[in-house]
């Protein structure tokens, strides 16, 4: 599986993709930076023949109450209630070929190692569809709307619960 640890030598492509992968939704490296050196674990880099294709980034967070975008987290909260999908983004080239499913079974099987009954995150950029064959839902959190908006008028807050056993 071409998916890998994210290492520190890898941020300055990621900050390339995301530029050219998020046009509207831009971040600073050092909301990059931070989620790796926070929580390493939950960040991966999609390597093909030695080029980065995408990235995915993901920590502990508290359910309902998405980062802001373009934020620093401070510290991964110790009472966190979902394991949260802050991104994942393949270049054009890179869909259509199976990474983002891969990629999703292995979120999924962290999450459950580290004892999360869930995953969360924000579909964005008409992602919905994708995320709902992932086996997401909408889900809808009273008062979150405003913060959603942030996001884009598509955004929505979708999440999946992690099965006891996995395949």
């Amino acid at each position: 599986m071409p998916w890998r640890p994210m290492t520190a030598r890898d941020l300055a492509q990621v900050q390339i993709l995301a530029d050219t992968i998020h046009v509207d939704h831009p971040e600073d490296r050092q909301v990059f930076e931070e989620r790796l050196r926070l929580y390493p674990q939950g960040c991966l880099a999609l390597e093909e023949s030695g080029h980065l294709l995408g990235y995915a980034l993901t920590h502990p967070w508290h359910f309902g109450t998405p980062p802001a975008l373009n934020s620093r987290l401070g510290q991964i909260p110790g009472d966190a209630t979902t394991y949260y999908v802050h991104d994942v983004a393949l270049l054009p080239s890179a869909r259509g070929k199976g990474h983002a499913g891969q990629v999703g079974e292995r979120l999924l099987r962290h999450a459950r190692d580290a004892g999360f009954d869930n995953l969360s995150l924000v579909a964005v950029n008409n992602s919905q569809a994708f995320w709902e064959r992932l086996g997401f839902h909408v889900r809808k959190v009273p008062g979150l709307e405003a913060k959603l908006l942030t996001y884009g008028p598509d955004a929505v807050l979708m999440a999946r619960e992690v099965p006891r056993a996995l395949a």
